[in-house]
């Protein structure tokens, strides 16, 4: 028989995770669809009862949102506009009921190439916090996710919190999707962008593609390219071809590889005409 343990304190986590390797588990919104029919063979830690893990909140660094944030939580909370594009990508995560239950941390250590939550963190300059009985250590999200379904989470190790620093700007952000149909729908492309800005002219701008690498991918060229333009419904016509070139798609049967260049080339384009027109 499997063991399922649900602690209620951090430090009781840690020391489970510690003393043997389980299967970490908050929503379990993917984990237990994927075992329909079957009996359970993992032994599990469900984390879903750890408040300290829950909430979002305002440090002088920025922005702490814990490890059991539901995507609910995170869709009704009062955030500045800098988290539009991760409250978009909010709702397009499953239904209401996949809302209610699943979480932002689970989605990252999922490592799905067609997360909807990893764009958006990726623009957000977002680091994971890792804690296990030994310490804490803390990854920028590029070094987190190896590759589809791998992560730096060690087996002893419990990501904690995932952790955004404030812009030094005005700062907007914006996520695009797209899909096969409207809703409940595995991404074809997906595009989040945040634009820092002074004096109606782009300071900063962090913009990553998801759906079309085996991880989601920031585009720094183009980035670059934005600093000093007009924040205006034009913006997105500084984007080239070769800013694309971090992106590695390929062919599925929800699109072919081709197909997803052009859906990001014109995502990303779309993602940054609504910003600037926002000015």
């Amino acid at each position: 028989m499997s063991l399922y343990l649900r602690p209620t304190r951090t430090e009781e986590a840690l020391e489970r995770l510690a003393a043997t390797p389980l299967t970490v588990l908050a929503g379990g919104t993917d984990h237990y669809p994927a075992r329909v029919a079957r009996p359970l063979s993992e032994d599990i830690l469900d984390i879903s009862a750890l408040e300290a893990l829950r909430g979002i909140r305002q440090t002088e660094e920025g922005w702490r949102i814990g490890a059991t944030t539901t995507w609910t939580q995170l869709i009704e909370a009062g955030l500045p506009p800098l988290f539009d594009a991760l409250k978009q990508a909010a709702r397009e995560v499953g239904g209401v009921q996949i809302q209610n239950a699943g979480t932002v941390a689970g989605n990252l250590c999922n490592a799905s190439p067609a997360a909807d939550g990893v764009p958006p963190l990726l623009a957000l300059d977002a680091q994971v916090e890792l804690a296990s009985a030994k310490g804490t250590r803390s990854l920028t999200l590029d070094e987190f996710i190896l590759g589809p379904r791998r992560t730096a989470r060690r087996a002893d190790e419990l990501l904690t919190a995932i952790t955004v620093p404030d812009p030094r700007a005005a700062a907007r952000s914006r996520f695009l999707k797209l899909g096969a149909r409207r809703y409940l729908v595995i991404s074809i492309a997906m595009v989040a962008a945040v634009i820092e800005s002074k004096s109606d002219y782009v300071s900063a701008a962090r913009i990553a593609v998801g759906a079309c690498s085996p991880v989601a991918q920031r585009l720094p060229a183009l980035e670059q390219a934005l600093v000093g333009a007009p924040l205006d419904a034009r913006l997105g016509e500084h984007l080239r071809a070769e800013h694309l070139a971090p992106l590695a798609p390929i062919d599925d049967p929800r699109a072919s590889a081709s197909y997803r260049i052009e859906a990001a080339q014109t995502l990303v384009a779309r993602c940054l005409n609504e910003l600037g027109a926002q000015a």
